[in-house]
């Protein structure tokens, strides 16, 4: 029987854990509200070096001590950044929890944030955002997001090459500490370990945390709604977004479903219609993205700049198309996708950490998989197409990159 419980500290950290008694491993998640949208502005990318720098480093130990504890300890350990939070996620064999986390802990209290490893940092931010400009397909999915969110939602966790080559080390220093408090923070636990012996643990590795709520970021306007960047190129690359409903939101799974009949497999609308029928394109997709209070589908298409126009007409027809029903095989193969990747989830520890760091994020409870399972079992293609019709894809978001700008269907 899947169980979860969930404990508030009394600094504010909530730890939530998830007993797998079946398994060897343990993995965590840790979520600390100080992602890209609480960069300062001209700092953007900020979030994303001092993810990095606090892996260098914490505690006692210095950058090859820390390296090396971890490795004995057999933690297999990464830090990401999202718009909200600012990502720490490990994994280790359930009787090496309670000191990976207490390496963990050092990260999050007291990173060394040595001078000599923050030019090292920022190299490696800028690596990073140096590939998205060279990879169009990421570049113009991070242009959309940036434009269909308003700011500072939307813009890009690598942050922007000439804010983070301005980067100095007291402004990260100074935003670690307004920004990496336990108020808010979120501390998922998942694995072969008893739901009090994992606040036990975390008690003894976080306790010393203090601090009260980050400030919330300010909410600011929207980019552009249509968008076109220049590149002289075989190749134009689009993408369009428009609203949906966040994962808190009573319609979230049908919501889901809409999406997973335009883009679930090889079988699916865009992939069918666009690219095997019409052979418009190599490739295109369909993805639900959401934050706490605001969701958007993000769609993909590549192709020839000679069937750039007419590929980006019929994915907006297919979009449009969608209101006009669904199958019943279409959703049963929706729901047999579903299916395959909650088994998979709940096969794997690091899954299980974070989805449920997540849920109490959006929920501020956790959703177990028997009735996620029963929520998607339950829907019926007239729910979905209520969706459709009560959320259609309006106030649309296109940006395109290529040697010329296309003509975009009005909303």
């Amino acid at each position: 029987m899947q169980s979860v419980d969930a404990t508030i500290l009394d600094n504010g950290l909530t730890v939530v854990v998830e007993s797998m008694p079946e398994v060897q491993s343990a993995a965590f998640t840790l979520l600390i509200p100080a992602g890209s949208a609480s960069d300062p502005p001209g700092q953007s990318g900020l979030a994303a070096v001092l993810s990095d720098w606090m892996c260098r480093g914490a505690g006692s130990r210095d950058n090859r001590a820390f390296s090396a504890e971890l490795d004995r300890l057999g933690v297999q350990l990464s830090q990401s950044v999202t718009a909200e939070h600012l990502v720490l996620n490990g994994a280790c064999l359930a009787d090496k929890l309670e000191p990976a986390l207490a390496l963990i802990a050092d990260m999050a209290i007291c990173p060394r944030l040595a001078e000599e490893e923050f030019a090292a940092s920022v190299v490696a931010a800028i690596h990073e955002r140096t590939s998205l400009e060279d990879e169009p397909r990421q570049k113009v999915m991070l242009e959309l997001v940036r434009r269909c969110y308003a700011s500072p939602w939307g813009q890009p966790p690598e942050g922007e090459l000439d804010d983070l080559e301005g980067l100095e080390a007291d402004a990260v220093r100074r935003h670690f500490q307004r920004f990496v408090r336990p108020g808010g923070a979120i501390l998922g636990v998942a694995g072969r370990v008893a739901p009090r012996q994992a606040v036990r643990f975390a008690e003894a590795a976080f306790g010393r945390w203090t601090g009260g709520a980050s400030p919330a970021p300010v909410t600011g306007c929207r980019g552009e709604a249509v968008a076109h960047l220049t590149a002289e190129s075989t190749q134009t690359h689009m993408g369009v977004a428009f609203p949906a409903v966040p994962y808190r939101h009573s319609e979230y799974f049908a919501a889901w479903a809409a999406v997973s009949v335009l883009s679930g497999g090889t079988s699916s609308r865009l992939f069918t219609e666009i690219r095997e029928k019409r052979g418009l394109c190599y490739s295109v997709y369909a993805t639900l993205g959401t934050l706490r209070h605001e969701a958007a589908v993000l769609c993909y298409a590549g192709t020839s700049n000679d069937r750039a126009q007419q590929t980006l007409e019929v994915l907006i027809d297919e979009l449009l198309r969608l209101r006009q029903g669904i199958t019943d095989e279409e959703l049963s193969r929706s729901k047999a996708l579903a299916k395959s990747a909650l088994v998979m989830q709940q096969e794997s520890t690091s899954a299980r950490a974070g989805a449920i760091a997540r849920d109490w994020y959006h929920l501020g409870r956790v959703l177990l998989l028997d009735d996620v399972q029963q929520r998607i079992e339950a829907l019926t293609p007239d729910d979905v197409l209520t969706y459709v019709r009560n959320h259609p894809p309006v106030d649309r978001t296109v940006v395109t990159i290529g040697p010329a700008p296309l003509a975009v269907p009005p909303s």
